[in-house]
């Protein structure tokens, strides 16, 4: 992946050390202009108190150069809107006043996304739903290639702080369009199931090829806003509501269906083998007619929902 991000190499100083160095600057300046009012000497008051004041007026600026990072964070710095750099080095550190920064961060966010209403390939209303986790990983293009410094910044035509929560909640929102956008396009590829072949990759039953795809979708959408996607999975799926009584009488269709098939089956092995040990046993002689009727009982008792009713016949099996 392309990006214009490179690492920060300005001045950088240990943040502690400069904190020090500048409150004893701020000693110093209260001393001057003390000494400034104290003193009897015109000169010596007048000198006192300009160094006293340009000090004080520099170690203010000073101080607006320091910059606190902590693990999973990193600094966007830029120059008077020229950009030079991302800071990501954990610490307390001081760098160029006049450098602005601005703090992103770079730690895992989960998306939980609402299921949408979307057409499958069959044209059958379906809801579907993701869990998108995904992460920030080119700090340049977050903030340049997409436009959330103005997202974060405005709201409803009111002027925001553009803190690192605002602007990555602005990039949560842009994660958010996309990632609808790309689970739209991935399911009006797969229909919800297929019954006739069972081959065929579904939405209800292709769950790995089907998030890949899908992974790869959203991750082509988020690179050019630098951002790297960890796992991209549909936990929600379901007919829509208007479709979704008479689907689950066709699924139901579909199972008792089978489960027929199999009974039948069942039932067709278990009157052979019954005829044959007959046979084989020589514990009765049947004709044509009689197998005809015997294979019909026996169907009827192994098919049947309901227990059999046997009827005794006290006579002869030939009357």
């Amino acid at each position: 992946m392309e990006t214009k991000e490179f690492k920060f190499n300005g001045t950088r100083l240990n943040g502690i050390m400069m904190l020090c160095f500048t409150i004893l600057m701020l000693f110093v300046c209260f001393f001057l202009i003390i000494n400034a009012i104290a003193t009897d000497s015109v000169q010596v008051a007048t000198v006192s108190a300009i160094s006293g004041v340009v000090l004080l007026v520099l170690d203010l600026i000073a101080f607006s150069g320091f910059v606190k990072l902590e693990p999973g964070e990193a600094r966007v710095m830029m120059f008077f809107g020229k950009y030079r750099g991302t800071l990501t080095e954990t610490g307390y550190h001081w760098v160029n006043p006049f450098i602005t920064t601005k703090k992103l961060s770079l730690r895992a966010r989960n998306l939980d996304a609402e299921p949408i209403k979307v057409n499958d390939k069959s044209g059958n209303p379906v809801m579907i739903g993701l869990v998108l986790v995904w992460r920030l990983r080119d700090t340049y293009k977050a903030m340049f290639e997409v436009d959330a410094q103005t997202m974060a910044e405005s709201k409803k035509g009111t002027e925001l702080t553009a803190t690192a929560a605002v602007v990555m909640n602005a990039l949560e929102n842009f994660v958010r369009i996309q990632a609808d956008a790309a689970l739209r396009q991935v399911a009006g590829e797969y229909a919800y199931d297929n019954e006739e072949d069972d081959k065929v990759i579904t939405l209800r039953d292709g769950s790995d090829e089907i998030n890949q795809q899908l992974e790869d979708k959203i991750s082509e959408r988020l690179a050019m806003a630098g951002i790297e996607v960890v796992e991209a999975r549909i936990n929600y799926l379901a007919y829509a509501p208007e479709i979704a009584a008479v689907m689950l009488r066709r699924q139901q269709a579909t199972a008792i269906i089978a489960a027929r098939e199999k009974i039948v089956e069942g039932a067709v092995s278990m009157v052979k083998m019954a005829l044959d040990k007959l046979s084989q046993e020589e514990v009765v002689e049947l004709d044509d007619e009689r197998k005809a009727a015997m294979v019909s009982n026996l169907l009827v008792v192994l098919c049947g929902d309901d227990n059999a009713q046997p009827v005794v016949n006290t006579g002869s099996i030939y009357q």
